[in-house]
């Protein structure tokens, strides 16, 4: 197991993919690539040569479907499934960010990429460099996974629930209704940090730094702070809801997507 902390502050507990489980998802995956490669290859010397075109376009073809197979195989399954090949739907695995998070085209497109080049096939000695790295990472990362910021993990294990804030439920309405994509990282990851060292300050500080924070993230999200509420309830109702909506595979078990906010127990007020 490897802890993760997700963009909205959430612990996880991942199970990390290791090498046999990993290599053997490999295996399936690369029969696949050879089937379809095979058959892209015979469909395309069909059509070109019926078409009496000359060598070079073979080559050209030939080389498309290469890294149609090579790349693109694991990049669009990737993407499609958030993180899952054939290979690893058969072995209960998943790409999930550094973070826990789930990955998109960017870092399925760079593990392919690294896949094809450095850690399998043109410079990789048939897996022989995925082997070194996985074995010398703490999280079994091979170099696609370094550069893309990604990490193997089971899937499919039970995972323990995550200790999430839970909004003052006077402010429940209010805050689901918000659109949440106006709040940056670097903002929401202050607004934390304040709610995290609210029971350290005194109740002059809290007041001030909540009021100029409260002023910051409404501005950010273009709506008008509420009037009659302490900045702490209203911040931590904005990052409760914010850690609920990336509650998404797979960061947790599917049965987690459906309880309700009021089962999780901590809470963002001091």
């Amino acid at each position: 197991m490897a802890a993760f902390t997700t963009g909205e502050a959430v612990a996880l507990e991942l199970p990390i993919a290791r090498l046999p489980t990993r290599a053997a998802a490999f295996l399936v995956d690369a029969v696949v690539q050879l089937v379809l490669g095979a058959i892209a290859f015979v469909l395309l010397f069909a059509v070109l040569a019926s078409a009496d075109f000359d060598g070079a376009w073979l080559r050209v073809a030939g080389l498309t479907v290469m890294v149609g197979v090579l790349v693109g195989y694991p990049a669009a399954c990737e993407t499609l499934t958030r993180g899952r090949t054939l290979g690893k739907m058969m072995l209960g695995l998943r790409v999930v960010r550094s973070d826990g998070g789930p990955i998109d085209f960017r870092h399925a497109l760079t593990r392919g990429l690294t896949g094809a080049i450095v850690d399998f096939w043109m410079v990789g000695v048939f897996g022989a460099v995925a082997v070194l790295t996985s074995l010398c990472s703490p999280q079994a990362r091979r170099v696609g996974d370094v550069l893309a910021g990604t990490v193997v993990v089971h899937a499919t294990k039970v995972l323990p629930r995550p200790a999430l804030a839970v909004p003052p439920q006077w402010l429940v309405g209010w805050v689901t209704q918000l659109d949440l994509s106006g709040l940056t990282e670097d903002l929401a990851l202050t607004t934390r940090q304040y709610l995290t060292r609210c029971p350290t300050l005194t109740p002059e500080a809290q007041m001030r730094l909540g009021y100029d924070l409260v002023v910051a993230v409404c501005g950010a999200l273009r709506v008008t702070p509420l009037n009659g509420y302490p900045p702490v309830q209203i911040l931590g109702a904005i990052v409760a809801e914010r850690q609920r909506r990336a509650l998404t595979p797979p960061f947790t078990n599917p049965e987690l997507l459906d309880m309700p906010l009021s089962a999780l127990t901590a809470s963002p007020t001091p």
